[in-house]
């Protein structure tokens, strides 16, 4: 790979699959919601001398895919991992479902990777790897649900996953691999320390797992660790 581009860069996976691309001599181009504030972010950008790029992206905002493809340009990128999203909300239990935090976290979590996926199609059908991994989650699996719950972020990742598989049909013509991926209940803020996956364990296994995917694998749901997961 010479090129990625990795939303949610500033804390967390995002900034640690920055700072391993970052060491493997890639170009990486990172965004954030807000630069000005992605302290750590700012400080790695700082270190390595020109070879990340730090950019705005706000999920949220609808204009913000169309901002990043203006700031891209017809740059060629090698991977989009869409890595931006919401956690859980507070009301997610049923009998207390609240409806504006599911729509809140669909927005977020599916609609905007979508829209972005389709403002950078260009750049990743220019690239040698042309690979599109959508950072989803095991609870958005129908397959592996055997406890409910968790009904908004669910509804969210599993729409993702419906994003995934969809894009991979949209793009085979033009070779682009596209993947929904789970990161393991990893030990980051949103983690927390309880979790049993390192942040290193994560990265070094999507890493090998972007090494080895091929279009036969276009349209499928992974672990970090390779193996394929029910949708």
């Amino acid at each position: 790979m010479k090129s990625v581009l990795i939303t949610g860069a500033n804390r967390g996976i995002g900034l640690e699959h920055v700072r391993s691309f970052a060491a493997k001599g890639i170009q990486v181009f990172a965004t954030a919601r807000s630069p000005s504030q992605a302290d750590e972010l700012n400080a790695l950008a700082a270190s390595c001398a020109g070879q990340i790029t730090v950019l705005q992206y706000e999920a949220l905002d609808p204009d913000s895919p169309t901002q990043l493809k203006t700031a891209l340009g017809d740059t060629p990128l090698d991977l989009l991992l869409a890595n931006a999203g919401a956690g859980s909300g507070t009301r997610e239990s049923f009998g207390d479902v609240d409806v504006d935090d599911v729509v809140q976290l669909i927005r977020i979590n599916a609609v905007a990777p979508l829209k972005l996926a389709e403002a950078l199609a260009g750049n990743i059908a220019r690239s040698e790897r042309k690979l599109i991994a959508f950072q989803s989650s095991q609870l958005g699996s129908i397959g592996n649900n055997t406890s409910g719950g968790r009904y908004g972020y669910r509804i969210s990742k599993a729409a993702l996953n419906m994003v995934a598989k969809g894009v991979s049909s949209d793009l085979g013509s033009r070779g682009v691999i596209v993947v929904a991926l789970h990161p393991g209940w990893v030990k980051t803020r949103m983690g927390g320390a309880g979790a049993p996956v390192s942040v290193e364990q994560c990265i070094e296994g999507q890493h090998r797992l972007f090494d080895k995917l091929t279009m036969a694998d276009s349209g499928r749901f992974f672990n970090y660790d390779g193996t394929q997961l029910p949708w």
